[in-house]
């Protein structure tokens, strides 16, 4: 049985569904903190079976242990964590306790379970703002903001203790902007209160739920002036987990960063006009300061991933704007 912490989030439930699909039994473990349980009821109605579901808090050892006394767990995948890169920086205590100690808590058990293999939801966050792109694993790794830097020290805990555990086999995986949503329209993204995330920003703005677009930047050093990011459809991200996870399962005993990307930079004034072609619904905009902790562009190398994983990003901008626009217009008020 694979655990997938933070399980019912928008990651975690296209994972579930790629995994369930490929013949993986899945638990998902999760708070709730920045999910709902009705997605864990459409992942249901998805795969066509229950899919077992326990809500903790990953910073608590007694949570934990006992998920791994009940399950009999042969991996891990970690998204659970915060992610907002705004309010990172006005709440960085919380942001380490969280990410930093959660993933300490989580590794202290999976050690007492005696499993090891994992793989990372890490960051492209990690890399700050690149000399060039795109950007190989190889590049400096120099976070801007709070976020990136938890990312960066959960990568640093995983390779020491690579280093005095080489019996761990364990994948970190960078990845950028994802987007979109399962085709069927049954699970999206859905963040609380005001989206931190550019696109369910746009589909909430295309079913009225917000007046207008506020887009963080227009002076960047960019074609159109608005920040420049390789986004990614979520399915797409999800497959490359399932590459991931079935390269730790081989027990390689090895660490593999890679980069999951399209290794394609669009503005967001680009995906903004690919949205509105996609869903025939005009997105009016106003350009606002930049936002603290943001960088003017940066989009990844996944040349590795294709060559270490097989993997590689198929769906285009375009594909990305109708499915978060066909789960939007499905589900105007999330799963509400």
């Amino acid at each position: 049985m694979i655990l997938l912490t933070g399980g019912a989030g928008y990651i975690g439930l296209h994972t579930a569904a790629v995994l369930i699909a490929a013949g993986h039994d899945v638990v998902l473990f999760d708070n709730f903190s920045n999910s709902k349980p009705l997605g864990v009821q459409r992942l249901e109605a998805i795969v066509g079976r229950p899919v077992p579901c326990v809500q903790g808090d990953v910073r608590s050892r007694q949570d934990m242990d006992g998920l791994f006394d009940q399950h009999t767990i042969s991996a891990v995948i970690h998204f659970a964590g915060l992610k907002a890169v705004g309010e990172s920086a006005t709440q960085p205590l919380h942001y380490y306790d969280n990410n930093v100690a959660g993933t300490l808590v989580l590794l202290e058990a999976m050690m007492r379970a005696e499993v090891r293999r994992i793989v990372f939801s890490s960051s492209a966050c990690v890399y700050g703002e690149p000399d060039s792109s795109p950007i190989p694993e190889t590049a400096a790794l120099r976070p801007a903001n709070t976020y990136g830097r938890t990312k960066l020290m959960i990568e640093d805990i995983l390779r020491d203790l690579h280093g005095a555990a080489p019996d761990w086999s364990i994948a970190l995986l960078r990845y950028f902007n994802p987007v979109g949503a399962h085709p069927g329209g049954l699970i999206g993204e859905d963040p609380n209160g005001i989206p931190n995330n550019l696109m369910p920003f746009v589909t909430q703005v295309a079913v009225g739920r917000l007046a207008e677009l506020q887009v963080f930047g227009g002076d960047y050093p960019t074609p159109d002036g608005s920040g420049v990011r390789d986004y990614i459809h979520v399915m797409d991200l999800a497959e490359g987990h399932q590459a991931s996870l079935d390269w730790a399962l081989r027990d390689p005993q090895q660490v593999l960063t890679v980069n999951l990307g399209t290794g394609c930079g669009y503005s967001v004034l680009d995906l903004v006009r690919a949205f509105e072609q996609a869903s025939g619904q005009a997105i009016p905009y106003r350009i606002v300061a930049r936002r603290a902790g943001d960088v003017p562009a940066y989009w990844g190398d996944a040349s590795l991933a294709r060559q270490r994983l097989g993997w590689t990003a198929r769906r285009t901008l375009e594909d990305m704007c109708r499915d978060a626009w066909n789960w939007q217009r499905k589900n105007p008020q999330g799963f509400a």
